[in-house]
């Protein structure tokens, strides 16, 4: 396989990080200042409504389902601007821009923004989904066990993303040391459709990735799940996807954020009540937003690894955090004090008779 620059990547300091990234970063922010312009500025007077970001992926399927059943509009009682995003930075970038006013995101994303903003761009108002993230290996790989990585290619996501930095911390904890560092492991980070076909190929062995990844790499790729990624987390809980607000929407709209979380909870007892139900219609929803289908099979084999809640799970995120320093992607041990804002969810769940979520992180 050739030696691209993907390939060689290990372990990556900080400063390397923003050298490496800052042309994706141009590009979000070019994004979102176009988003800006269509959805409106801050500042700029406009017809109230709500500019909500998600992606097309199982794991915000409650942005997912309201979109397609009509439910988020019904329940805010204004139109809601739907943006979709592939990738966090580019959410964060809008959300930075005031191109939206809430969107879902993954963790990682939302920490960094919160520390790149000193906190004061947004907040986690909820939690959307966790689990769903596994270390999946091609059946013919010869891998048996965890001393069997040695000489082999594992693919992440996208460096420093959630599940790339758990990668690299549980094959350093085995004993591991990638290439550049003068061992045999190699860690690729690799957009997720470029997983799945290098994988058919057998240009890598291995992949840490998350649903409907994990499945596709299973169903489509003759692959096998060797570890999930919730064994390594206290109880099995870990963040996947988190509702974000502004603090300027927040501030001024509360009544359009509580709708909104009521909204979110309601969407996700009716997922979590009727998932095979829900498989068809996120399924189409996928494939309206997308132009591509993705099987029935999938979905459902995704719903069944991923918990969707309301919980923002705020250890797990200080967890997240820590293990981002731990392995160098962030210069500094962060504080995430009053990243996460659980006052208004609370509300909705008392309301509905439901038990409150924990506050936010202490540090």
């Amino acid at each position: 396989m050739p030696q691209t620059r993907a390939v060689r990547t290990g372990l990556v300091p900080a400063r390397r990080l923003r050298t490496a990234g800052r042309s994706s970063r141009r590009a979000a922010a070019l994004a979102a200042a176009l988003l800006a312009a269509a959805c409106g500025s801050p500042s700029a007077p406009k017809a109230v409504k709500l500019c909500l970001g998600h992606f097309p992926n199982v794991t915000h399927a409650q942005a997912l389902y309201g979109r397609a059943t009509g439910s988020f509009e019904k329940a805010i009682g204004v139109p809601i601007e739907w943006t979709q995003f592939n990738a966090g930075p580019s959410a964060v970038e809008a959300l930075f821009a005031g191109a939206v006013d809430a969107s879902y995101v993954g963790p990682n994303p939302a920490i960094n923004g919160f520390i790149k903003s000193q906190g004061r761009s947004f907040v986690i108002v909820a939690g959307a989904a966790s689990g769903g993230a596994a270390l999946v290996v091609r059946a013919d790989a010869g891998i048996s066990s965890e001393g069997g990585f040695h000489g082999k290619t594992v693919a992440t996501p996208q460096l420093a993303n959630t599940q790339d930095v758990a990668a690299r911390l549980w094959f350093a904890d085995q004993g591991y040391t990638t290439r550049e560092k003068g061992g045999d492991l190699t860690i690729l980070p690799l957009a997720n459709p470029d997983q799945l076909l290098m994988f058919q190929k057998r240009q890598i062995d291995a992949a840490w990735t998350v649903e409907p990844w994990v499945s596709r790499l299973e169903q489509e790729g003759g692959g096998r799940v060797f570890l999930e990624e919730k064994r390594l987390w206290p109880n099995g809980k870990y963040v996947t996807a988190l509702l974000v607000v502004r603090r300027e929407f927040l501030a001024t709209h509360r009544d359009l954020v509580t709708r909104l979380l009521t909204a979110h909870v309601e969407a996700t007892l009716a997922i979590n009540e009727g998932k095979e139900a829900a498989v068809p219609l996120l399924a189409a929803e996928i494939r309206r937003e997308t132009a591509k289908a993705l099987p029935e099979a999938i979905v459902r084999s995704s719903l069944a690894r991923i918990e969707l809640g309301w919980d923002p799970l705020p250890a797990a995120l200080a967890k997240a955090a820590d293990d981002a320093h731990r392995i160098g992607f962030l210069h500094d041990r962060p504080n995430l004090a009053g990243i996460v804002e659980a006052g208004l969810l609370n509300e909705v769940l008392a309301a509905k008779g439901l038990p409150p979520v924990a506050g936010g992180v202490e540090r």
